[in-house]
């Protein structure tokens, strides 16, 4: 076994992570593989290390494969590091969703297409129950955590705001869990200071924040609004749905729910975590530089996040309060989840072949048949009998 510690550079870093990202279909089913690089093959971490941020990563906001990626880099490199692994791994999937942009905006009209996308809405329907099953099983042990869940579904089936569902949820949670604390993790014993690392990561962030405010009011917009949706989406990439739906659909008006499923349906045939849908948002509202601007804040948040919890996470595992919040927005986003999948089961086109679709759809996830080979599958099917 390679040397634990050994650190690599940026480029390996990069190219490696590249490499896993080309092929990171399934979002945290990439886990074992990074763990496989970069414990086991490069010896970049120990196992206590990597354990600590599979810890960390599934307690703080954003997709928890991208998030590892970072925090392998982090380890490994620094700020650097976290920036070149975080770049490769997410460039594949932001590159095929916006070429897939591209080809949907010129030819959504066009007749196989439409019965493609007829398919593929059905398909988004099947994914998103088989997505709530499972975070319901994994989430749902106690009935403080169901009270919770069902709350936040009533919350934002009647429209409401989805963001303050979850804080409102992490509230309750500091009371309905305080006598369900459980046992502190143990301490991993890593300390270092990310102050830097937070001025050399935010202050270019601002910088363009401030540059699209005075240039570009409209990409501003998107981007905060991305922003906000990374910053809340605790659980993993599928959190950030709701929350996307409601600013997109809901709020703003930007498109209609209907072609949202389409962008989602489209994220689910590229690698990567399904929030990269914010690249497909962003080229329907302002083209290439939408795309980009979409993607960077839908991503960036969290991981300014994991930088700056990185070297305090032990302290934060040891907080009763911290624990019974994030077991609380956990719970929350079943119940977000399971609302948007009955709005997106009242807003979808029903016909017999269709049910039949969606169905063998539910049942091949359930199956755990790639869910890659399932939408490319489906979409087939679309075309030659709806």
């Amino acid at each position: 076994m390679p040397k634990p510690h050994a650190s690599p550079s940026l480029q390996t870093l990069f190219l490696t992570f590249l490499r896993l990202g080309s092929t990171a279909f399934g979002g945290p089913a990439m886990i074992p593989y990074i763990r496989q690089i970069a414990v086991d093959k490069k010896g970049w971490l120990n196992e206590e290390l990597f354990r600590t941020g599979m810890a960390l990563c599934q307690s703080i906001p954003g997709a928890t494969a991208m998030q590892m990626a970072a925090y392998v880099g982090l380890r490994a490199r620094g700020l650097s590091g976290a920036i070149a692994a975080y770049l490769g791994f997410g460039l594949p999937a932001f590159c095929l969703i916006t070429a897939l942009s591209v080809v949907y905006a010129a030819s959504r009209t066009v007749e196989p297409v439409l019965a493609a996308f007829i398919g593929l809405k059905l398909i988004v329907v099947a994914l998103i129950a088989h997505a709530s099953i499972n975070f319901s099983r994994k989430y749902l042990t106690h009935t403080p955590d169901k009270l919770i869940a069902l709350g936040t579904g009533v919350v934002l089936g009647l429209k409401g705001n989805p963001i303050l569902a979850i804080v409102g949820a992490c509230l309750i949670g500091l009371i309905l869990y305080r006598n369900m604390d459980g046992q502190a993790p143990a301490h991993s014993h890593v300390h270092d200071n990310p102050i830097k690392r937070l001025l050399l990561l935010c202050i270019p962030l601002a910088i363009l924040l401030a540059t699209l405010a005075a240039l570009n009011p409209g990409l501003f917009e998107l981007a905060m609004v991305m922003f906000k949706v990374d910053l809340f989406a605790f659980g993993g990439g599928y959190v950030s749905l709701p929350l996307m739906l409601h600013e997109v659909t809901t709020a703003r008006a930007w498109m209609s729910p209907e072609m949202f499923m389409d962008g989602i349906a489209l994220g689910q045939i590229t690698p990567g975590p399904i929030v990269i849908t914010s690249a497909f948002v962003g080229h329907h509202l302002y083209g290439l530089a939408g795309a980009a601007i979409g993607a960077i804040f839908a991503f960036v948040p969290s991981l300014v996040i994991l930088v700056g919890v990185t070297p305090y996470f032990d302290h934060l595992q040891a907080s009763p309060l911290f624990r019974r919040a994030v077991r609380a927005s956990l719970a929350s986003l079943v119940g977000l989840m399971a609302a948007v999948f009955a709005r997106f089961a009242v807003t979808t086109a029903w016909s017999p072949l269709g049910a039949i679709l969606c169905l063998g759809t539910f049942l091949a996830l359930r199956a755990k048949v790639d869910i890659l080979w399932v939408v490319l599958v489906g979409a087939c099917l679309s075309i030659l009998v709806l």
